[in-house]
C-alpha cells in the first residue's frame, strides 16, 4: 500500500478561503496546494515567495466541490480507477466524495466506498474514496510507476486523450435566411 505523504493533507485542506496576507487582492483566495511543503492551502500571490521551485497544484471548484485537473494530478499520482469528468473543456476529478441522494434504479456502476453512481466502469468517485479503498483493501495504489517513484514536473503520462475539438462552424449553419409571412392588407 503506497500512499504519498501529502495526499491525506491535501484531501483534508480547506480551499477557497480568504488569504490572511493577500485577502484584498483580486486572486486572494486559497486555491493552491504545495506537494513539497504539505501545509495549508495558499493563494496565487503566496506562491512566488514561499513555494517558488516546489510542486504546486491548483484546486478548482465545480458545483461547490473541489476538483483538480487530471493533467496536473496524474504527473504525481496514479488516478486509475477514479471517475473523471469533462468540465469547461478540462478533464477533472473530485478530491472528496460528494453526497448523493438514493441511487437510481438500473445504475450499472457504483463507487466501491460511498455507493455513488458512476458514469463509466470506474471503482471510485473521488481521490478520497480511492484512499479509503487503498487503506481498507490494499488492492489499489497511488504510485505512478511500478517502482513506486513519483514523477517530477516536466514528465507526464497521458492516460486520457485530449478533449476533441469542436466541429467546424459550417456544421452549425442556419437553414437559410429567415422569412416572415407577408403582411395582410
Amino acid at each position: 500500500m503506497s500512499v504519498p505523504p501529502w495526499l491525506e493533507s491535501l484531501l483534508s485542506s480547506a480551499f477557497f478561503t480568504v488569504c490572511q496576507t493577500h485577502g484584498d487582492a483580486a486572486r486572494g483566495e486559497c486555491n493552491m496546494y504545495c506537494l513539497d511543503c504539505q501545509g495549508d492551502a495558499f493563494c496565487y500571490y503566496c506562491r512566488p515567495s514561499k513555494h517558488k521551485d516546489h510542486q504546486v497544484i491548483q484546486i478548482r471548484r465545480s458545483s461547490y466541490h473541489d476538483v483538480v485537473r487530471v493533467s496536473e494530478i496524474q504527473k504525481v499520482l496514479d488516478i486509475s480507477g477514479v471517475q473523471t469528468y469533462v468540465i469547461n473543456s478540462a478533464r477533472v476529478l473530485f478530491l472528496n466524495e460528494r453526497p448523493q441522494p438514493k441511487s437510481g434504479k438500473g445504475v450499472a456502476h457504483l463507487c466501491e466506498i460511498c455507493g455513488r453512481s458512476l458514469l463509466d466502469p470506474f471503482r471510485f468517485c473521488s481521490l478520497g474514496c480511492k484512499l479509503v479503498g487503498v487503506k481498507r483493501h490494499g488492492n489499489a495504489s497511488f504510485t505512478v510507476d511500478g517502482r513506486g517513484e513519483e514523477l517530477r514536473e516536466g514528465t507526464q503520462q497521458d492516460i486520457y486523450p485530449s478533449t476533441p475539438s469542436p466541429p467546424p462552424s459550417s456544421a452549425r449553419r442556419r437553414k437559410g435566411i429567415p422569412r416572415r409571412a407577408p403582411f395582410g392588407s
